[in-house]
């Protein structure tokens, strides 16, 4: 995906990229420490008040649910305003933007799919786990990328995001189809009504945001009862938030999804993802054996995200740019497009979330999985970090001879 210079048109976009990766990467710091954190206090003697404030339960859902049910709602809400505004009206807006993210991003969930079967394929009730190594953490990644500075090309870093974002749909999908317990026709019908009055709000050019939160809150209720998982209901409400303002001479940044996604950037990227990372990446590490580290399960989903990782984002970029589809990131080295890919290895929010939805219900397997995916994804960030940090910068590959890539 080359960006040269005149094709960022706004001063604007720039300004929202900038603060984009500036929160994002922040929170992915965070995200780091909370994460050593969350293990430290489950292996003290602080986890059974740990794991014991977890299970409490409060109005009908534990602390836990209320985590992974409302809270991560919000940031699937925030993760549907980004696709929308990029597919629309952003990085993703154009066919020849969106090939080379968007290639990436399959390969980088396909092959760590195929790696984990292949390593579980004789345990049929692991199976279900496919999707787990299939997800980019991409505060995480930004994370990484911001400790680099300016080793790493700012169109590597616009790379990254905009492939973990169809990263994220893709998984958004996934969970919709493949993720779902018993349905309720009549919840969904509830569901439906309304989605239905958050689509006439927008025909009706409502701006406000307070009439689309209120009926989201209580769309989130239905979808929780319907048997879809309740954080698609972000998704369905942020796909209805219009995009432009109106009326047209308003300023593009008054529009209600440029507000919106404004407004929760920072509650994300510093509260909701921090949380989830505390309440979930703990795990006991008590009597953990290597024959425990190398079972199925933990081993499938490690292998899966750090080898099939970086095998599909860098073998499907490769072959894109090769066969002269798509053009290399500007100012970006082949090792340095590697480094990337490594990096595209660090599953962690994501994985953990489709962890819970695979073996909900088994904490052995919850366990396993959390093992596997800490252990897939600081492979992946140690190796993308060692590497960006050693990668050559003084020969960048050209985008107009896509043969010097090979």
């Amino acid at each position: 995906m080359s960006m040269p210079t005149s094709d960022l048109r706004p001063t604007r976009r720039i300004s929202l990229m900038r603060k984009f990766f500036d929160s994002e990467a922040s929170g992915g710091i965070i995200l780091m420490g909370v994460t050593i954190i969350a293990l430290v206090i489950a292996n003290s003697p602080l986890a059974d008040a740990y794991f014991g404030l977890l299970k409490t339960y409060v109005f009908g859902l534990s602390v836990l649910h209320w985590i992974n049910d409302a809270l991560m709602a919000v940031f699937f809400l925030l993760v549907g305003l980004e696709i929308k505004r990029e597919m629309l009206d952003g990085q993703l807006s154009t066919w020849p933007r969106r090939i080379l993210p968007g290639v990436a991003a399959l390969g980088g969930m396909v092959v760590p799919a195929l790696v984990y079967l292949a390593i579980t394929w004789d345990e049929p009730h692991l199976r279900q786990g496919w999707a787990i190594p299939a997800a980019t953490d991409i505060a995480f990644a930004l994370g990484v990328l911001a400790i680099l500075g300016s080793r790493v090309p700012t169109s590597l870093k616009i790379f990254l995001t905009a492939l973990a974002i169809l990263d994220d749909l893709g998984a958004i999908i996934i969970i919709a189809l493949f993720y779902t317990s018993d349905l309720s026709v009549a919840m969904l019908g509830a569901a439906g009504i309304c989605l239905l009055v958050l689509i006439a709000f927008n025909r009706f050019n409502v701006t406000a945001l307070l009439p689309y939160l209120a009926v989201g809150a209580v769309l989130w209720f239905f979808v929780l009862k319907s048997g879809i998982h309740a954080t698609l209901a972000g998704v369905a409400l942020a796909l209805t938030i219009p995009l432009h303002a109106k009326p047209k001479e308003t300023r593009a940044e008054d529009a209600p999804l440029h507000r919106l996604e404004h407004a929760l950037h920072s509650p994300v990227a510093f509260g909701i993802i921090p949380i989830f990372g505390l309440a979930n990446a703990g795990v006991s590490l008590s009597g953990l054996s290597l024959d425990a580290i190398l079972s199925p399960l933990p081993l499938g989903i490690a292998m899966g995200l750090f080898i099939g990782k970086q095998i599909g984002v860098y073998g499907f970029t490769h072959a894109v740019i090769h066969f002269g589809l798509a053009d290399v990131p500007a100012g970006a080295t082949r090792t340095q497009c590697y480094g990337v890919a490594l990096l595209c290895g660090i599953g962690f929010t994501m994985s953990l979330f489709i962890g819970a939805l695979a073996f909900p219900g088994q904490p052995e397997l919850g366990d396993a999985t959390k093992i596997g995916v800490l252990m897939g994804s600081m492979l992946s960030a140690i190796a993308g970090f060692l590497l960006l940090s050693i990668a050559p910068r003084e020969i960048p590959l050209k985008p107009s001879r896509p043969a010097a890539y090979n």
